[in-house]
């Protein structure tokens, strides 16, 4: 489609033919530019702003096939090379080449970016793997993985992490600590791959259903809904590497005080995700209120803590519960969030 197309914008008059049939005549250019000729048939479809979007019928709509072109300097960091390609595959660019700016690849950049490119893009492969460039491509288009299935599986893995965390903790068991730990990554995976998705539905709004949502607004409530559960992953994880620095297991009494406010915290964290989910905007209302009331038990935590623990492990247990704290705090947040995408479901028209 040529730029005739795209951002231009025209005023046609509605004719009114035989008494009750509205007609309205499209511009000749961009009928040319779609293919679309006498006789064939378009899709009218009603957005919530009460607009249409016309799509023509049979014909399906591409996803851009974007590339971007990163260069690698001589002995540069792979850390920073890996950023650029975060920032290329979250812009939405399809094919990302990185290429050598005089020299080869070095080995740790080349074997850097491959692992991270296996470990952390959703849908992406290695095509072309050699010193002298790197060629990635996206292949997992826009209807394979929903937005709200790759946020389920964020907050069923995030959920994960917190219970393993508390078992780690109890048994003082460092192998579920580390294993907690290397869980954060596939966290990190879906949030990359749910952000991707959701800067491209912001640009074009044809996008959004073909994710899974409704509007714009969606998109902005979603992004941060994912970023509350990668945070609340992250909490876990902090629990776990707390964990790693106790000595001696903790006494049973106070372990069971903290074990019954992290099941709290997780049990709200669900229920936060399932009223976004089922768009139940009482359910989301009634856990903002129980979120405060497990809140208010981190002070009596704390104060157990100083009484029971010894002076060296003070630091890592008030830091866990500080953790399972902010947990309550995010599915909060959540369905704080859930509250404002479903108030119109309350209101009535006056």
């Amino acid at each position: 489609m040529d730029k005739y197309a795209r951002g231009r914008s025209e005023v046609r008059k509605i004719q009114l033919t035989g008494g009750s049939t509205y007609l309205i005549s499209l511009p000749k250019k961009w009928v040319q530019n779609v293919g679309l000729e006498k006789g064939s048939q378009l899709n009218l479809l009603i957005q919530d702003d009460g607009t249409l979007l016309l799509v023509p019928k049979g014909i399906e709509r591409r996803e851009k096939q974007t590339e971007a072109f990163i260069k690698a300097k001589y002995n540069e960091d792979p850390d920073l090379l890996i950023r650029k390609v975060i920032s290329a595959y979250l812009v939405g660019y399809n094919v990302i080449y990185i290429r050598p700016e005089n020299r080869r690849l070095e080995l740790t950049q080349r074997n850097s970016i491959k692992d991270f490119t296996r470990k952390m893009l959703v849908g992406t492969e290695i095509l072309a793997d050699s010193p002298s460039e790197i060629i990635m491509k996206v292949l997992l288009s826009y209807p394979d993985l929903s937005i709200q299935s790759a946020l389920r599986r964020m907050c069923i893995i995030a959920s994960s992490m917190h219970k393993d965390a508390m078992k780690a903790l109890k048994e003082l068991n460092r192998d579920l600590a580390h294993e907690v730990i290397s869980m954060d990554d596939e966290v990190d995976r879906f949030n990359l791959y749910i952000i991707r998705q959701l800067k491209a539905a912001v640009e074009d709004e044809s996008i959004i259903r073909d994710i899974g949502l409704t509007t714009r607004r969606d998109c902005l409530g979603y992004r941060l809904i994912t970023k509350s559960v990668e945070r609340t992953a992250d909490h876990a994880v902090e629990i776990a590497e707390n964990t790693l620095s106790l000595k001696e297991p903790i006494e049973t009494e106070l372990y069971e005080k903290i074990e019954s406010m992290s099941r709290s915290a997780v049990s709200i964290f669900n229920e936060s995700i399932e009223s976004l989910f089922k768009e139940k905007f009482d359910a989301a209302n009634r856990i903002v209120q129980k979120a405060k009331m497990v809140a208010l038990q981190k002070q009596d935590l704390i104060r157990s803590i100083i009484k029971r623990s010894q002076f060296s492990e003070v630091s890592s247990l008030s830091l866990i519960i500080e953790s399972v704290t902010r947990t309550v705090q995010y599915a909060s947040d959540i369905a704080e969030i859930v509250l404002n995408l479903n108030i119109n479901h309350i209101l009535s028209e006056g």
